[in-house]
């Protein structure tokens, strides 16, 4: 898994328990992740379809810098597959893991077509 960039977490991105917001985390998770699909597919037009169990693991807190990583697990004609997990940059300890985040490809009307695999995207 490669690890594609990192956010610094402050005091707007935290919850009344003073870690991260839970979904404050998804929204970076989810651009992130269309980020790095449409790199792979080539396009700039594609949606969200799936995003599997949420793992929660570890919170981070106000001042830490997290990373997140994503890896290709497999193309459709019209989608792609890829995993994710967001870690602390320093401790390197997990903070949560996807396993299975789903993006199609889609035309004007929101209908999938084919992509077009770029070798040794990024």
């Amino acid at each position: 898994m490669k690890y594609y960039s990192r956010r610094l977490i402050k005091p707007e991105h935290l919850n009344p328990a003073n870690t991260l917001f839970g979904g404050q985390l998804l929204s970076w998770i989810d651009e992130e992740a269309a980020i790095f699909a449409g790199c792979q597919m080539k396009s700039q037009r594609h949606v969200t379809k799936l995003i599997s169990e949420i793992n929660f693991m570890m919170p981070a807190r106000q001042g830490d810098v997290i990373e997140f990583g994503l890896e290709l697990l497999s193309l459709g004609q019209s989608s792609i597959t890829v995993r994710c997990e967001v870690r602390n940059k320093l401790s390197q300890v997990p903070v949560v893991s996807i396993e299975k985040m789903v993006f199609v490809n889609v035309d004007l009307q929101g209908q999938p077509v084919p992509h077009g695999m770029r070798a040794n995207a990024a």
